[in-house]
């Protein structure tokens, strides 16, 4: 269950076993979500990011695509309910995600867009080149500030690379595009509720992608809280003072919740969650109580921290193969240790920070490793192509070039 980098990797791994493999997502295709920013600011097309899930396994033949939404689970007689039927299985892989979360306050989505699917990034994309277009013709000269001032919610790898390429955009890729305003004179806010942007990265990689976003014009404001959010608005408190932010443009990048497809798989099995909604799952990746089934990624509660990140997701679908391939040869299953390679975000153009191998790494050599790993990892070579074109375009021209404006129907958003 999900098209994700783990499902990915745990359909290929079990295919390479001889198993029989469905792997169920409601979308056709895989999205590589760590570029997904770049879809929210006119550097790439969502194409140049998705590979079809079918195109992918076109060649294993022993791995079936289905096209299909979970409705429900009966784990005694071993059934998936799907809107396309029902489907029998041995082993259950779930590798559903999360979704973001807002504390509590889930009106605060219709205000703040995560960034999550390709819906979201093209919603983003839509608010922010249409900011400049609404400034341009706007003759107030305070609501033309409050058009132009743009507030990222949460100081992850996420925020921190979403207010890069919006700071990058308005101080190099719109330059002398416009004739009543000046896009450099744009306001972009990165609020973190803790002490620092980037905490899961040693401190001093921090201090360097802070100077970098400060470099693009981002003022990041540490130990801020969101209290409440309105149209156009957003207020924070720090240290117990409180500050309103007019801005237009607000988007959210912090914390995360399991789906509602996880949410529905937990009720099911009766299996215990952490206070997000993820599954608790053993060393060994399954639900305590059902051997049978596997959670994965970011849905899956490990007794020990991890990362959010795609080398996870990736190292436990592999490891739930080599599991099941245990059992089989009668062989006690070795729980999963996960070999962490390094993490890495990128703060615009020629400026990255980041940890390989146990490295620390940053400013253009930095960008350069996380350019050619994100390359890599991209699923087909097609887009490993096109993204790579695309990118030198990007970086001798200064130029976007997926800058369309679309229309405003968001009706097809839908987090599962």
């Amino acid at each position: 269950m999900g098209g994700g980098f783990g499902g990915l990797a745990a359909a290929r791994a079990f295919a390479r076993h001889g198993a029989d493999v469905t792997l169920l997502d409601r979308r056709n295709f895989h999205l590589f979500q760590p570029l997904l920013y770049q879809v929210a600011t006119g550097g790439l097309s969502p194409g140049d990011i998705s590979s079809p899930i079918r195109s992918v396994f076109r060649r294993t033949k022993n791995v079936k695509v289905l096209m299909a939404e979970a409705t429900g689970l009966d784990p005694d007689q071993k059934l998936l309910r799907t809107d396309a039927g029902e489907l029998p299985y041995d082993t259950l892989v779930i590798a559903t995600g999360v979704r973001h979360s807002y504390f509590g306050r889930d009106e605060w989505e219709e205000l703040a867009p995560g960034l999550k699917t390709i819906e979201h990034g093209l919603q983003i994309r839509r608010k922010v080149l249409s900011a400049f277009e609404q400034a341009e013709a706007c003759s107030d000269e305070e609501e033309r500030r409050r058009t132009l001032t743009f507030l990222i919610v949460g100081g992850g790898p996420t925020g921190v690379e979403l207010a890069g390429a919006v700071g990058e955009l308005t101080r190099r890729t719109l330059r002398g595009e416009y004739r009543a305003i000046d896009p450099a004179q744009a306001s972009v806010y990165l609020v973190e509720a803790g002490e620092r942007i980037l905490p899961a990265f040693p401190s001093e990689l921090a201090r360097r992608a802070e100077h970098s976003l400060e470099r693009l014009g981002v003022t990041v404001l540490s130990q801020h809280r969101v209290t409440s959010m309105g149209e156009g608005r957003c207020t924070l408190e720090h240290e117990g003072v409180t500050r309103e932010i007019e801005a237009n443009n607000l988007f959210w990048a912090a914390g995360v919740e399991a789906s509602a497809l996880g949410r529905l798989v937990a009720e099911a099995l009766g299996a215990e969650t952490d206070r997000v909604g993820r599954l608790v799952v053993t060393h060994e990746l399954h639900v305590p109580s059902h051997p049978d089934i596997f959670v994965i990624g970011d849905v899956a509660a490990f007794p020990e921290p991890l990362p959010g990140v795609a080398q996870v997701a990736m190292q436990m679908g592999r490891h739930t193969a080599t599991v099941v391939r245990q059992r089989e040869q009668g062989q006690p299953p070795s729980p999963f240790r996960y070999r962490d390679l390094g993490s890495l975000a990128v703060i615009g153009r020629n400026a990255a920070v980041g940890q390989v191998f146990g490295r620390s790494v940053w400013g253009w050599f930095g960008w350069l490793i996380w350019s050619f790993i994100h390359l890599m990892q991209l699923v087909e070579f097609e887009n490993r192509i096109l993204v790579a074109t695309q990118w030198l375009f990007n970086y001798l021209t200064f130029k976007r070039g997926a800058r369309l404006i679309g229309n405003d129907d968001t009706s097809s958003i839908k987090d599962y």
